[in-house]
């Protein structure tokens, strides 16, 4: 791992139409306004920012952070509930893992209550809109702290 943090934000199918997509649950804010805010959040550390409507595309990037990043927060979006692939890709990290939703998942649609990524999820943050991707950037960069700090080097 580097010694500058860096860390993945990754988005799921769909969060490109931010602002302009059912504004009543996501919020009228672009991704490139949660760009802007993951940017103030990390601060110092590097930031890897992308957006994709294709799981085998989240999946390689999935597979690049293994080498590269030293947190991962992840809004998989709808692929949170259906993609056993996701799962496994994630599996194969050791580095620590944040799950980010703008919307609370539980309190809508059943089929929403079940996230394939929560179980290697280090923790969910869910429900507070664009502030949900603050504090999960927050949490994973200080997951990633506290790791390389018990390992005996900086991140």
């Amino acid at each position: 791992m580097p010694d500058t943090p860096v860390l993945y934000v990754l988005n799921g199918p769909n969060l490109n139409l931010l602002g302009v997509r059912e504004p009543d649950i996501y919020g009228r804010e672009t991704l490139e306004d949660v760009r802007a805010l993951c940017e103030r959040a990390a601060g110092d550390a590097a930031l890897v920012f992308r957006q994709s409507n294709h799981e085998g595309e989240l999946i390689d990037w999935i597979h690049e952070a293994r080498d590269k990043a030293s947190a991962l927060v992840l809004n998989p979006a709808g692929y949170g509930h259906t993609s056993v692939a996701l799962l496994d890709a994630l599996k194969t990290l050791t580095i620590p893992i944040v799950e980010c939703h703008l919307s609370n998942p539980a309190a809508r649609e059943r089929f929403r209550h079940r996230s394939y990524v929560s179980p290697v999820a280090a923790g969910v943050v869910s429900g507070f809109g664009p502030f949900s991707y603050e504090l999960a950037v927050k949490a994973a960069l200080k997951l990633a702290q506290e790791r390389a700090g018990s390992a005996g080097r900086s991140v």
